[in-house]
C-alpha cells in the first residue's frame, strides 16, 4: 500500500461544563462527543523525503505547526525505520474556529491512516497517548460513535448508542480561540453550570430526540464574544422548526436538532440564504468504529 484515503468526521458537543482547574492549568472537563457526517478529506502517501509535506486548500494551515506535521514528527522519532515520508493533501470541508474539532479530527485521523499505511500495528492506548499529546479534543476524536469525554479530554466512555437524528448548522462570521475561551471563564465568577450528561446518555440509549434536545448545554455560551449573535442563531434555528438548539463546543458554531430529515431539509433552505449552513446527521460507524 503507498497511499491512503480517509475522512476526518466533525463534532458536536451535546453538553459541555467545566469541573475544575488543575495543577498544570488545564480544565477539567464534562462532555458528550457525537460525530457527524460533515467531514475533511485526507490524503496520504508514502514518499522517500523523511518529512512530512502539507498540501491543504487553507494555505494559512499549510505551515510547520500544524498538528498533522506535529502528529508526524512524534512517529518519526518512535518508528524511524518503519516510516520513510509522507505527502499529505488535506480537503478541508469542516468550518475553522467553530467548536466541530477539525483540527483534532484531521489529526485523529492521521494518525489512524499512519499506523495503516505504514504497518505499525499500534494498539489503540499508544494512539490515545499519542493523541493527548496533540491536543485535549484530539483522544474523543479517535472515536465514531458518542463518548462521555472526561478530565482533559482523554478520559473516554463509550455510549452504546447508534442513534441517527438530522441537525442543520449554521456558523456565524464570528471566531472563537478555545484557549481565550478558557481565560473568560477562569475571569467570570458566579457561572452555575448545569448537570445534564446522565440525561443526555439516556436519551441517546433510548432514541428520544425530545430528551436529547430538552437537556443540550453549553457553558461557553455564558463568556462568548458577541453572545446576541449566538442567541439569535438558536432562536432562528428553533423558529424553523428545531426542538433543541446549542453552540458546540468552545464556539462559534450552532446547531439545530430537527425531528426528522425533512423538517430539518426544509429549515436549511430556508437558512442558507443568510447563511454558511451546513444540513448534517449524526454519525456512528459499527464497521472499524475507532476509525475515523
Amino acid at each position: 500500500m503507498e497511499e491512503i484515503y480517509r475522512k476526518a468526521r466533525a463534532k458536536i458537543n451535546l453538553n459541555l461544563k467545566i469541573t475544575g482547574i488543575r495543577e498544570d492549568h488545564y480544565h477539567n472537563i464534562e462532555s458528550i462527543f457525537q460525530k457527524i457526517n460533515l467531514y475533511d478529506e485526507i490524503w496520504i502517501q508514502k514518499t522517500k523525503t523523511g518529512k512530512c509535506e502539507l498540501q491543504i486548500n487553507v494555505p494559512e494551515l499549510n505551515s510547520p505547526e500544524n498538528i498533522i506535521v506535529k502528529a508526524y514528527e512524534i512517529l518519526k522519532k518512535q518508528y524511524p525505520s518503519e516510516i520513510s515520508g509522507v505527502f499529505v493533501k488535506v480537503k478541508k470541508n469542516i468550518p475553522m474556529q467553530a467548536g466541530l474539532g477539525g483540527g483534532s479530527t484531521d489529526c485523529a485521523t492521521f494518525l489512524f491512516g499512519m499506523n495503516q499505511l505504514f504497518s505499525l500495528a499500534l494498539p489503540q492506548r499508544k494512539i490515545e497517548e499519542i493523541g493527548k499529546s496533540l491536543g485535549a479534543d484530539v483522544v474523543p476524536c479517535l472515536f465514531n460513535q458518542p463518548v462521555k469525554a472526561e478530565g482533559i479530554g482523554d478520559q473516554i466512555t463509550a455510549i452504546p448508542s447508534n442513534f441517527r437524528y438530522d441537525l442543520v448548522l449554521i456558523k456565524p462570521n464570528l471566531a472563537c480561540d478555545t484557549k481565550a475561551m478558557y481565560q473568560k471563564f477562569d475571569q467570570q465568577k458566579g457561572i452555575v453550570q448545569a448537570d445534564t450528561t446522565d440525561q443526555i446518555i439516556q436519551a441517546l440509549i433510548a432514541e428520544d430526540k425530545q430528551q436529547l434536545a430538552e437537556n443540550l448545554y453549553n457553558v461557553f455560551e455564558n463568556v462568548v464574544d458577541s453572545p446576541e449573535i449566538i442567541q439569535n442563531l438558536k432562536k432562528e434555528l428553533m423558529q424553523n422548526g428545531a426542538i433543541g438548539s446549542l453552540m458546540t463546543g468552545s464556539g462559534s458554531c450552532v446547531y439545530g436538532i430537527f425531528k426528522n430529515k425533512q423538517e430539518a431539509r426544509q429549515a436549511y433552505q430556508g437558512l442558507k440564504k443568510k447563511y454558511q449552513t451546513y444540513l448534517c446527521t449524526s454519525y456512528y460507524s459499527t464497521k472499524g468504529e475507532k476509525k475515523c
